[in-house]
């Protein structure tokens, strides 16, 4: 079966750590962490609703229920603190325990 078939929440918190020039995002490539951020908003929206459609299944990992699919066109960028982008064709949303989720950009499916 593909797609989350339950009811689950967007978990705000997690939202502006993926957009690109929030603060959040600059704080991440302050420490010296790469930030994995959609083009924008509308963007994340898409994706989200597709994973939620048609996204499968890719495991529990770290505590939280996975699911993801690639799209043809990127979706967004891993930016390394030294500037450079990859661009990335990967969405994940995770799933916790309260049936809230977040959604994240990736190179590939989340692993142990």
């Amino acid at each position: 079966m593909s797609g989350i078939s339950r009811q689950i929440t967007l978990d705000y918190r997690h939202v502006a750590k993926h957009l690109q020039d929030t603060p959040q995002m600059q704080r991440l490539l302050n420490r010296g962490i790469a930030a994995h951020v959609f083009k924008d908003e509308a963007t994340m929206n898409r994706v989200a609703q597709a994973i939620i459609e048609n996204g499968e299944f890719t495991g529990i990992i770290r505590e939280y229920e996975r699911y993801g699919m690639f799209f043809d066109e990127p979706v967004g960028y891993r930016i390394s603190p030294d500037g450079s982008r990859i661009p990335l064709y990967y969405g994940e949303i995770k799933v916790n325990a309260h049936d809230q989720y977040h959604v994240i950009p990736r190179t590939r499916p989340s692993e142990e």
